[in-house]
């Protein structure tokens, strides 16, 4: 195991910055997400983790070692990469045991630590297969496997289950915990997809254009997010955001009621924003609403109902109800109220009060 620290770090492209400094201390087996949109940079903060990309400026340690001067396969970890990079003529053993031969391993240890690698990942039977005969699942198992058998102080993963189905990336993404768990190992994994995040994660990275807008445990950053971009990135459906001007109906009690002191004193600023999670609305009738809109259509998921529609200033709002409630219909008018102590409030600069 080792630990990991991102000091400052920054990189640039010329003229172009795209990461604009990065700080953060990673313990011991710890599992840190890197989250964020394309584009925003968290496979270039990663990449520099590797070695693959040049520090602009900052500074990178492992086990308390500076390695931004370090070749990466003098850094000792190990990457699994989005499309596997299996060697296509290769078996899974010589795939997963390659590494080990480069760096002249004796023989009866690559033997010994490939098979403890297939064993955990429950590739036994299929170590005299080549890649074309394994499914998608099995390619990952032998990519993660590959790393494995290194024993590397930091795992680093870009996105490695995005080529997969939605069921098996469920099934993966449990094993990837599972086997990082078991492991006690560092490791730092970038994905674009917030379930894997939240369910990954010990902490998680928010990046937003190469920025890290928040870093913070999953349901930390979910319940207190720190700008207007981490509320409405992190959540599905997204946070709902609209005006005071909004608040139409009983203003004067959602305000007073809803608010603290120093919301309510930014909440007569120009430009503030109020967010609402979707799972924090309730429909109600329109005479006890904070809000009222007209209902464009409804998605009926089974357990549960997304009601889609607009405030009067014509800004989209989403509900998520019960889905054994009545269904509402397109053209529908509605209230709606917000969950006690579920009002998010965010000044001009989408800055959380």
């Amino acid at each position: 195991m080792a630990t990991l620290k991102l000091d400052g770090l920054k990189k640039s492209f010329g003229d172009t910055k795209v990461i604009h400094g990065i700080d953060i201390d990673i313990a011991e087996g710890e599992f840190i997400v890197i989250v964020g949109p394309s584009g925003c940079g968290k496979s270039t903060l990663l990449r520099m983790v590797a070695g693959l990309e040049t520090v602009t400026s900052g500074e990178i340690q492992i086990n308390g070692v500076r390695v931004n001067d370090l070749e990466p396969m003098d850094r000792n970890i190990a990457m699994v990469f989005q499309n596997y990079a299996l060697y296509p003529h290769m078996n899974v053993f010589d795939n997963m045991a390659y590494g080990l031969k480069i760096a002249k391993t004796p023989k009866p240890e690559i033997a010994e630590r490939v098979q403890t690698a297939a064993k955990l990942l429950q590739l036994e039977d299929f170590l005299q297969r080549r890649p074309r005969e394994l499914s998608g699942g099995q390619r990952q198992r032998v990519a993660m496997g590959r790393a494995i058998v290194r024993r590397p102080a930091v795992f680093l993963f870009d996105e490695p289950l995005s080529n997969l189905d939605a069921k098996l990336r469920v099934q993966m993404r449990l094993e990837i915990r599972e086997l990082q768990r078991s492991l006690g190992v560092t490791a730092l994994y970038v994905t674009h997809d917030q379930v894997e995040a939240m369910t990954l994660a010990d902490r998680m990275i928010v990046m937003n254009d190469g920025v890290a807008d928040q870093i913070g445990a999953p349901l930390d950053v979910y319940k207190n997010p720190a700008t207007t971009f981490v509320a409405g990135f992190i959540g599905s459906p997204a946070t709902n955001f609209f005006g005071t001007d909004e608040v139409t109906v009983n203003r004067n009690k959602a305000l007073m009621s809803a608010f603290s002191d120093a919301e309510r004193a930014v909440l007569e600023k120009p430009a503030t924003m109020i967010g609402v999670r979707p799972e924090h609305l309730q429909v109600c009738e329109p005479h006890d609403a904070y809000l009222t809109l007209s209902v464009n259509y409804s998605e009926a998921l089974g357990a549960e109902t997304l009601i889609h529609g607009k405030l009067p200033m014509g800004t989209a709002i989403t509900i998520r109800q019960n889905g054994h409630l009545p269904l509402p219909e397109g053209g529908q008018e509605l209230g709606a109220v917000w969950s006690e102590n579920s009002v998010m409030v965010f000044d001009q600069n989408g800055k959380r009060v």
